[in-house]
This record gives C-alpha cells, sequence and structure tokens, in this order.
C-alpha cells in the first residue's frame, strides 16, 4: 500500500505529512515545485542571499529518492515577484500566478496516475486548488483521493467574512479572497466532491464544511504538531502599567483580524508595544498605511528570527477571522510565548483559555481588548500562561501529528481493500 503526495510549494505540514507517510512506509512518490536536501547542490545554492528561497523548500534526506518536481513555472512566479512583472502572477489570469503553479502540478500528478497505478500506487493526497485533475484521473484506475482541506469551506468563508465590508469599509481591498472567480470555487467544490477521505487541521474547518451543499466523505480532524520547544524561556519581571510588548505575526489582511489589531492598540495606546511582522496583501490600503507608521513593522524576516522575536515579546495576538490553524499559535507557544487568538483558528482545539492562553470570539475588538487589559493589570499571567504552553507543546509534536495521520490513510486503505 503506497500513495502519492502532492503540494507545490510546501510548509511545515506538508513537510511532516511527507515525512510521516515516508516513515510508514507508505509513499510512492512526493511530488513537489522546488525541493532541496541536506547537502545537494542546490541546498548550497540556497546560502547566497538571491536564492534563499531554496532553503526554505528544505526537505528530510529521506525523502529525496521520493521526490519528482516541476520547478519551473514555481520558479517564474518567484522572479516575476522580486522584478515586479506583476502581470505575470496576477490572480487567477498571470502566466506565473500561484493558481497556475498549483494547476500545473496537479496536471503532472494526474498524467503519471496509469502508470503509477499499474506499479502498485493506492491513494493520492493533495491539497485544496491542486487535487482536481488528478483526483479526477484517480478515479479512473481506482486510486483513492485523500484531500487536505488546510483552510475553511469558501462558501463558509463568505458568509463569515461579509461582514467586514460593513464593520471596516476602509480594510477590504486586504481581502483578496474575494477576487476568486466562479471557476475557482467550482473546482474547489468538485475537489471535495471526488475526495474519498478528508483531512483538516482544526474543528472549526470542519464545521465550515457543514454549509457544503452535498454529502461529503469523513471528515478527520488531526490538529498540527509543535515545533521543538525552546530549552529555556527567561521572563523579565514586569511591573503593573509597564507596556505589554505584543507581537502579531501573519499576512496584513483583515482576514487576520489586523484592523481589531490596530483598533485595541489605539485605545490602549501607552499601555502597549505592538510589533508586526508580514508582508501587505496589497499597496492599495491607505487604513493600513496609516497605522504601520504607528508602530514597529517588519515585512520578513526568516523563520529562526520570528522565533527569537516571539522570546522577545509578551504574548503573540492573533485576531483572524477565517483560519484553518494558525501556525504562529504553535510556534510561539513553543517558545513560551502565550497567544491570545479566536475561535475561528485551530485556538479551541490547542489553547485551554486562561491557562496555556486565550481564546477570545473572532471579530469582537472588546473581546480582544478585555483579554490584553486583563494582561496589562495582571503581568504575572504572561509567565504562568507560558510555562504551560511549552508543557502543552511538549505534549503534541510533528510525530503525533505524522502518527494519527499515517494511522488515518493505513485504516483507509485497508477498509478499501476488503470491500
Amino acid at each position: 500500500m503506497s500513495i502519492i503526495v502532492s503540494h507545490p510549494t510546501g510548509n511545515a505540514n506538508v513537510r511532516a505529512a511527507a515525512s510521516g507517510i515516508e516513515k510508514e512506509g507508505l509513499l510512492y512518490e512526493f511530488h513537489t515545485s522546488i525541493a532541496s536536501f541536506p547537502g545537494s547542490m542546490l541546498d548550497r545554492l540556497g546560502a547566497f542571499g538571491p536564492l534563499s528561497e531554496i532553503r526554505r523548500r528544505r526537505y528530510e534526506p529521506a525523502l529525496s529518492t521520493y521526490t519528482r518536481i516541476s520547478p519551473w513555472r514555481e520558479w517564474g512566479r518567484l522572479v516575476a515577484a522580486r522584478t515586479g512583472l506583476s502581470r505575470l502572477v496576477r490572480h487567477e489570469k498571470g502566466a506565473f500566478c500561484i493558481d497556475a503553479v498549483y494547476r500545473g502540478l496537479d496536471q503532472v500528478v494526474a498524467s503519471r496516475l496509469r502508470n503509477s497505478s499499474l506499479q502498485g500506487a493506492k491513494g493520492v493526497y493533495a491539497y485544496e486548488d491542486g487535487a482536481s485533475s488528478s483526483f479526477l484521473e484517480a478515479k479512473k484506475y481506482g486510486i483513492r483521493c485523500f484531500y487536505d482541506l488546510p483552510t475553511g469551506y469558501w462558501r463558509a468563508k463568505e458568509n463569515l467574512l461579509e461582514i467586514e465590508r460593513e464593520r471596516w469599509p476602509d480594510w477590504i481591498s486586504t481581502m483578496t479572497s474575494f477576487n476568486d472567480s466562479s471557476e475557482k470555487l467550482k473546482r474547489k467544490d468538485i475537489e471535495l466532491q471526488l475526495a474519498d477521505r478528508i483531512i483538516v487541521a482544526s474543528q472549526f474547518v470542519a464545521e465550515t464544511l457543514k454549509e457544503h451543499p452535498g454529502e461529503l466523505a469523513p471528515i478527520e480532524v488531526i490538529p498540527y504538531g509543535f515545533p521543538p520547544v525552546v530549552s529555556e524561556r527567561k521572563y523579565l519581571k514586569k511591573n503593573v502599567g509597564q507596556p505589554l510588548k505584543i507581537l502579531f505575526v501573519g499576512k496584513l489582511t483583515q482576514q487576520k483580524g489586523i484592523a481589531d489589531l490596530f483598533a485595541v492598540a489605539k485605545k490602549l495606546k501607552k499601555h502597549i508595544e505592538l510589533t508586526v511582522v508580514g508582508h501587505k496583501a496589497t499597496d492599495k490600503c491607505p487604513a493600513l498605511d496609516i497605522e504601520l507608521v504607528k508602530h514597529r513593522w517588519i515585512p520578513s524576516l526568516p523563520h529562526h528570527k520570528i522565533l527569537e522575536l516571539m522570546r522577545d515579546h509578551d504574548i503573540l495576538v492573533f485576531p483572524s477571522l477565517f483560519d484553518g490553524f494558525g501556525l504562529v499559535i504553535t510556534e510561539a507557544m513553543s517558545q513560551g510565548t502565550p497567544v491570545i487568538t479566536t475561535n475561528r483558528t485551530a485556538g479551541p482545539d490547542l489553547i485551554k483559555h486562561g491557562i496555556d492562553g486565550w481564546v477570545v470570539e473572532a471579530g469582537s475588538t472588546s473581546s480582544l481588548l478585555h483579554a490584553i487589559e486583563n494582561i496589562v493589570d495582571s503581568p504575572e499571567l504572561i509567565s504562568q500562561a507560558g510555562h504551560e504552553a511549552m508543557k502543552t507543546a511538549k505534549n503534541r509534536p510533528w510525530l503525533v501529528y505524522q502518527q494519527e495521520l499515517s494511522d488515518v490513510i493505513k485504516k483507509d486503505l485497508r477498509l478499501f481493500r476488503t470491500i
């Protein structure tokens, strides 16, 4: 029993999934756009500044013999983005847009499925926006379709975020998902309908799928794992009234609740110091530009520097209005930095409210304000929740996620084989 795993760009959860599937002897092939392995020539090139993106695509050595790359569209996207050729990466239409990268790899996998099935491949594991072609082809050969939905269902997103047009009209330009075409949304539904099993990383995503108009395959909720926990975290004694050091990490869009965070910062003024790390979703939001000059803004940082920054702050605030998980939550908790997040992330799956962090109502500025004020008035909560956050992180390393995911795949393949 072996399966093909496909994802064009890779990230922490994709790397963990592919590695875990390989460790269990379940991997037939891993398809991606760019992949480097420690010690390889490509990986050494990643040491040079202009090519540093290569190091972001580093995988465990054990995956090297299984990995098949289709790099050209992704290289084109990266070059076009860095040289200002915006026409080439225009949303859904550009020759090297992210949608073209996803669709291209999906078609590559689809073209290989006939031979793969003859050689024993029994399943294909693909992600949202990159599964429709491979799933359609898989059905011809009796190959099982495992669908990973990393963010919530699009109909639920439209319904939940529509209110932002009234709440924060000056910030709507940052919410680029409103620009998705009907064709793209139709492909998302096709992928879901073709899936034999759906894997999500939070209960919130599972809830959003209730808005799908048809019947769906079984849904498995498997939260991601935590990174390695920092060996030591020192908390400086903070007196009541001393400014609270708050950190936000993420794309600068109102989908992440950034307008709510800035509104709270305005009310708290001298009681907090806010650092914002993340790229703008658009350069056409004057409201965002006005707020960024009031605070410390860092457009981008290497991952290890973000972890350092987390350790240097009292709390991470992630007030997202619609997020399938929120990897920054687990990253911060692993560094002993407690998190305030919302009920529309993986927060409820990971955080025990008031013990190792705080979960507030999404889209409620007053709830967010109250949570931060409580910490300003009781700064001892920072170290208390921080220590508990590290305990939580130690109990769910990535190995746990890998084992749970592999168990679901093995069980499905065994059941299918007996039918």
